[in-house]
């Protein structure tokens, strides 16, 4: 039987909605990346501690990006057995997700739909994947 899955994702979160038949699924993944706070501190006279700050800036990026490949992987993991996909969400997430996707050689083609859209409730995305997959 074929299994359709929808992803609702941003850098937080994602909510994987697979149908299957009948039977609706849903799991939720956390990321747990850190957030993009902004290091506090005033201004100061001397170029090290500027320095200092991008250096400090460019670690905590760099962190972030492997985070999120971390939690990529967690969710390519549960596409496994699915046979068309699609995702959605608000910001780059859904974007840097299919760009993962397609390195995994027997999930390239099954990515139908990259879509934006805004946060939703649990029941408006089991409605809009089923109304996608229909």
């Amino acid at each position: 039987m074929k299994k359709n899955t929808g992803i609702w994702i941003d850098h937080m979160e994602a909510v994987v909605v697979s149908i299957e038949g009948d039977q609706t699924f849903v799991q939720h993944v956390e990321s747990g990346a850190e957030s993009h706070l902004k290091p506090s501190g005033g201004w100061k006279a001397g170029g090290t501690v500027v320095a200092q700050a991008v250096f400090n800036e460019h670690t905590a990026d760099e962190r972030r990006k492997h985070q999120y490949h971390a939690f990529y992987q967690k969710v390519i993991d549960l596409l496994s057995d699915s046979s068309k996909i699609a995702l959605f969400g608000p910001g780059e997430a859904k974007i840097e997700l299919s760009k993962a996707i397609e390195k995994v050689t027997e999930l390239q083609k099954k990515v139908k739909a990259v879509e934006a859209c805004e946060r939703m409730t649990e029941n408006q995305l089991i409605a809009k994947v089923k109304a996608f997959f229909v």
